[in-house]
């Protein structure tokens, strides 16, 4: 590959009047808005010869220069043989995997660890759909630091089908997590729009023009300060199960990113938050069989636990 990146000039059109500039690009460009932020920063967007930051505003008429992201490079995927990642089911049409912690779904910028596209390439596993070529196949995402449950789409027809089963909310999720404190009611449904942090671009929250977001839990268990929950997405926003409950004042264990408590985090033995994605539900796209399948807590969460259990 030669490496050379493709340098767009971006005329701004009356629909934009006003819009912020990561916003916009991102509906122009067809890029995730954390990736129009990446270029942002790193000074490769350009009004004249004045570098853009995100909270700039576009106006109608404005030029843009924009440098565009390096190709992404499919090679690199074959470099990341995961020793971990178990296969739960495999055929044709789709593989459901059982996704370690620190390992990302897909290829990003400013990712240099394992993915889940990496880890079945290199056993063999291969996906063709369309779309780009960093994201194929990937009908869900779970955080690098969420455990468990994933599906992958391997062809163009399982990869709509599934695309559709997950818009009509006809795809059962289920996680539990822990959360500080203990949870009241113990059981409810939060409804609250999730939308990129006002200041923090990496983070999300409850923001009044945010997407609709659903989620719905039940208690499984009381610890001293804590609560195992268990979760089901009716939505599936980013981070949506660590936003809702952060805004209920009810963090994650172990989510330093969103308010979660290090001392307890620290004596937990915990070096991520306490989510695992336990149980997925879905119809086979091909045969619209009922499937479901389950996935054990990983050693790290069962050890959390067996320390909550003790005090």
């Amino acid at each position: 590959m030669s490496g050379e990146r493709e340098v767009r000039e971006i005329l701004i059109s009356e629909e934009f009047q006003g819009e912020r500039v990561d916003s916009a690009l991102a509906k122009i460009l067809q890029l995730s808005r954390s990736v129009v932020a990446d270029l942002l920063n790193a000074g490769d967007v350009l009004q004249g010869k004045k570098p853009l930051s995100k909270s700039d505003r576009v106006e109608p008429g404005d030029k843009l220069r924009v440098r565009m992201p390096a190709p992404f490079d499919p090679l690199a995927l074959h470099e990341t043989p995961i020793a971990d990642l178990e296969i739960v089911h495999d055929d044709d049409d789709v593989v459901v995997i059982n996704k370690p912690v620190g390992v990302a779904a897909h290829p990003s910028p400013g990712w240099t660890g394992p993915t889940v596209l990496g880890g079945l390439l290199a056993r063999g596993i291969r996906i063709a759909t369309t779309g780009s070529q960093e994201r194929q196949g990937i009908v869900q995402r779970l955080d690098v630091g969420t455990s468990g449950l994933m599906l992958v789409a391997k062809n163009e027809s399982s990869y709509q089908t599934l695309k559709n089963q997950f818009r009509a909310r006809e795809v059962k999720k289920i996680y539990h997590t822990v959360v500080q404190g203990h949870m009241d009611p113990s059981e409810g449904t939060i409804d609250a729009p999730i939308g990129r942090h006002p200041r923090e671009d990496y983070r999300f929250a409850v923001v009044a023009d945010g997407k609709p977001s659903i989620t719905h839990y039940s208690l499984i268990e009381y610890f001293a300060g804590a609560t195992l929950l268990r979760v089901e997405l009716e939505t599936g926003r980013t981070h949506q199960i660590r936003v809702h409950f952060t805004a209920l004042r009810h963090p994650l264990v172990g989510d330093l990113a969103y308010g979660g408590d290090p001392v307890l985090a620290d004596r937990l033995e915990l070096r991520r938050p306490w989510l695992h994605a336990i149980e997925l539900s879905f119809a086979h796209p091909r045969t619209g069989t009922p499937l479901t399948f389950s996935s054990a807590y990983p050693a790290d969460l069962k050890r959390a636990l067996e320390l909550l259990s003790t005090h």
